[in-house]
């Protein structure tokens, strides 16, 4: 049975406006960012999540583990981070439609930490928020045929891929199926399914966003309890996946890409009529001369329309109202 959601305006508008940033990291060939990017980003992705979880340590000490050095902390927090290193690193060889796999990245996540990682609970749980019982999960004997289910939902759903990863998140964190790690399961496994609409995704720490607005996190997850629709958090999740994006955008210098992608990130940032200040503002790193020679050559090219001379020059893209 496909999981209750509604596609709402919001949600609508929220995912015309990733699938725009989307465009725009292919137009910078992103979808496999510089090094030192892709580094920081993962940091920030492990940090984030287990900090959500409770783990002590700074980004600076996660950074020290991924470099192979070793740290005055508790004992259980090291581990949650050496394990997420490990699986965060296997997340390309990881099947997204695949049951076991996602047993199995429990197995990494959770490995000395629970009594039994890679498997679903045995009893019943309760979930707390402070002294309150914010959630009664699922009996345990109902959770492997529920979880077969949401993983079927995922493979032939048509709903858009981005839709669908949120409501595996929130479906997953319904059910509950771990005696522990679900949330960080919810997290990996959204970012697992969200690489399948771009290879981008594998660097983008959605989790660091999530992490920034946890208080609304839990509350979009109350919130789609209470209403007995996984709308609330599909909203609260597409707002944080805009926000990742924008931030990876904002890491990157269009002036290192050439003339082309210059001007397909150019033209999608700017509207109605602009300058030459305008286009250096969007495309930081680009001397003046080279935004001259681009606008120049835009004109040239029938891309965009010039009115005005001197320093009243003006420019607006072809087509544009």
């Amino acid at each position: 049975m496909k999981p209750p959601y509604e596609i709402t305006s919001k949600i609508l508008s929220l995912y015309g406006r990733i699938t725009n940033r989307l465009g725009l990291c292919r137009g910078l060939r992103l979808a496999r960012p510089q090094a030192r990017l892709r580094r920081g980003n993962r940091i920030k992705t492990i940090h984030s999540s287990l900090a959500i979880e409770g783990n002590s340590l700074s980004m600076g000490q996660v950074t020290a583990i991924l470099d192979g050095q070793r740290i005055a902390a508790p004992a259980r927090d090291i581990v949650e981070v050496t394990n997420a290193v490990t699986a965060y690193d296997m997340l390309r060889d990881v099947t997204v439609n695949s049951e076991q796999d996602f047993l199995r990245v429990h197995g990494v996540l959770m490995r000395d930490l629970v009594d039994v990682p890679g498997r679903y609970r045995s009893g019943n749980v309760g979930i707390a928020r402070g002294e309150e019982i914010r959630h009664i999960a699922p009996g345990a004997n109902m959770v492997p045929s529920l979880m077969g289910d949401l993983f079927k939902y995922l493979a032939e759903c048509d709903d858009m891929r981005i839709i669908r990863s949120c409501v595996f998140h929130y479906e997953m964190e319904f059910i509950h199926p771990f005696d522990d790690g679900n949330g960080r399961m919810g997290r990996y496994w959204q970012s697992r399914i969200l690489m399948d609409e771009s290879p981008v995704f594998e660097f983008v720490p959605v989790e660091a966003a999530v992490r920034q607005h946890q208080a609304a996190y839990y509350q979009a997850l109350a919130d789609s309890d209470r209403s007995g629709k996984s709308t609330p958090f599909i909203e609260f999740m597409l707002a944080r996946i805009l926000e990742s994006l924008d931030e990876l955008l904002s890491q990157t210098r269009p002036g290192q890409a050439d003339y082309s992608q210059r001007v397909e990130f150019g033209l999608n940032e700017l509207e109605g009529w602009f300058d030459r200040k305008a286009y250096l503002q969007v495309c930081k790193g680009v001397s003046s001369a080279t935004a001259s020679r681009d606008l120049k050559q835009m004109v040239q090219d029938g891309v965009v329309e010039k009115a005005g001379v001197g320093r009243m020059t003006k420019y607006r893209k072809k087509g544009q109202a």
